[in-house]
């Protein structure tokens, strides 16, 4: 074990220099009150100090996620670029681009709101992971767009590429999704679900979030699915293929996770 520096310096015993304000006999000589107040506020700002700089660091790590995802969507636009023609704004894949975005984005949300509430070392971690990768993939498709000069905004209804007809030539993803199609976002949370986990702690906190996420892993899957249906386009199906393989990966744990509370 490590000793500690005051274990140090205890050792170090009659042989060390006497210290200031210390007389021979050991008696203490306490400074005046300005150098107490001194002290103190030395002190304090270094408090402050390291405070703030916890504070800075992790906004830049924010920024950073953002930038690592924009610069990778970017970089891989412009690689693949040549091999396939950039989508249109009507596209399943500029549709895809910009709902799952949102949809990330909410995943980051409840991931941070669970991270400050739960005890559970295993539920922050998972969290942590999901916002981290979730939040990286969002700016991929945010570079995705602007590389196809195309807005982040969709001109029309959001999910209404669900509806588009797959390679297959089949109208719709399933029964479920052409309902959805122009509607609400499969999985997404509620405004009432989001103000449950803010209100909850520990245990119930925990409880929460699992069963949010999960049904949101489902829906992104979904979402995944859909555009894999859609999409031959190089740039896109890795990362929907992706989607798939961890986000089901993560349901099955978090399943196992709830069984446990």
């Amino acid at each position: 074990m490590t000793p500690s520096p005051l274990s140090d310096r205890d050792e170090a015993g009659a042989g060390a220099p006497a210290l200031d304000g210390v007389d021979e006999d050991g008696s203490t000589q306490y400074g005046n009150e300005d150098d107490l107040g001194t002290e103190s506020e030395t002190e304090g700002g270094r408090r402050y100090s390291v405070t703030t700089r916890l504070i800075v660091a992790a906004i830049l790590a924010a920024t950073l996620l953002l930038v690592v995802g924009f610069g990778a969507g970017r970089f891989s636009a412009d690689r693949f670029g040549e091999a396939d023609a950039a989508p249109g704004t009507s596209s399943a894949e500029a549709g895809f681009a910009r709902d799952m975005q949102v949809h990330h984005q909410q995943a980051v949300q409840l991931s941070v709101l669970v991270r400050d509430r739960s005890q559970n070392e295993e539920v922050r971690q998972l969290a942590l992971d999901i916002a981290t990768s979730q939040g990286q993939q969002a700016g991929q498709m945010y570079a995705w767009l602007a590389s196809w000069g195309l807005s982040q905004a969709p001109s029309g209804e959001r999910m209404a590429w669900m509806s588009l007809p797959t390679l297959e030539g089949d109208a719709g993803h399933g029964h479920s999704a052409a309902e959805m199609a122009g509607g609400a976002m499969p999985g997404l949370a509620s405004d009432e679900d989001i103000a449950r986990l803010e209100a909850a702690g520990g245990t119930d906190a925990d409880r929460i979030f699992l069963e949010l996420m999960i049904a949101h892993h489902r829906g992104g899957v979904e979402m995944a699915e859909a555009v894999l249906d859609r999409s031959t386009n190089e740039l896109v199906t890795p990362l929907a293929r992706n989607v798939v393989l961890v986000q089901q990966g993560e349901i099955d744990y978090m399943e196992s996770l709830l069984a446990e509370l």
